[in-house]
């Protein structure tokens, strides 16, 4: 089958298709973008290509990673949002470049992945639409000292993350539409959800179109607990999505915006 004859048609990803798939970032960076191929399995012509600085394996059909993904020590950015992935290996804790990992829409559960505390360099995490019921202690997070956005938008947390609350840099937190969010008005859960930080919501134009339509059949305009009002008896604005981290229009400023060249020090 010809590459691209039709959109999201699986095909074997061969060494010339992944070298073809590189492009160069707006910060000079070396892209490695094979979305939307219908990958089931880890393709090993990749690790000829580990110098990439970002790798772009979304919207896949991927349910492991292999423990070579180390051998991609210059990765930067690692985008796995919308695959099959049920658990991580230990090895990606072993990408000390690391800055942004978006595992949205996987199956990961129930526990936040242990390696994940070792990535140090980590700026963002997104784990939003997954199966987390619990996070880990304070210890876990200690080693995250650089990150700055964390999602765990839908999810099944039943506790608001404490633990998070650990982490000296984190501006953004995303906790919206856990039970948690769920408890009824009057027993003290409204001012503990109502003191979380959150992300903005992203426009749907912002959105690819894969996100648009789970968006729209996960919530659909219905209170995840019941009843056709809005999420937690908040209003509804229009034209507004479940946030996501790889807004299409908006994904190369936000690269640049937290890219370690162009960051100024935060005030004290």
């Amino acid at each position: 089958m010809a590459v691209g004859k039709k959109k999201g048609a699986k095909v074997r990803i061969t060494l010339k298709i992944a070298k073809k798939s590189v492009s160069l970032t707006a910060d000079g960076m070396r892209r490695l973008d094979l979305s939307k191929r219908g990958i089931d399995t880890f393709p090993k012509c990749l690790l000829k290509m580990a110098d990439v600085d970002e790798l772009d394996l979304s919207r896949n059909l991927l349910q492991k990673l292999p423990e070579s993904i180390e051998r991609f020590a210059n990765l930067r950015c690692l985008d796995l949002h919308s695959n099959r992935l049920e658990r991580l290996p230990e090895a990606i804790g072993r990408l000390p470049n690391l800055r942004h990992l978006n595992l949205c829409d996987n199956r990961l559960g129930p526990a936040v992945p242990a390696e994940l505390g070792a990535l140090r360099a980590l700026r963002s995490l997104n784990l939003g639409m997954n199966r987390i019921e619990t996070l880990p202690r304070a210890p876990f997070f200690q080693g995250l000292a650089e990150l700055r956005e964390l999602g765990l938008f839908d999810n099944l947390l039943g506790e608001p993350p404490e633990a998070a609350r650990s982490l000296p840099r984190v501006r953004k937190l995303n906790a919206e539409r856990n039970p948690f969010c769920l408890v009824a008005p009057g027993d003290g859960g409204d001012r503990a959800r109502d003191e979380l930080p959150r992300l903005y919501l992203r426009g749907e134009g912002d959105l690819c179109g894969a996100c648009q339509r789970r968006s729209r059949e996960r919530w659909g305009g219905r209170n995840p607990g019941g009843g056709s009002g809005p999420p937690n008896g908040r209003p509804r604005f229009s034209g507004l999505s479940t946030p996501n981290s790889v807004a299409r229009e908006t994904q190369g400023r936000w690269r640049v915006r937290n890219s370690g060249a162009t960051e100024t020090p935060e005030a004290t």
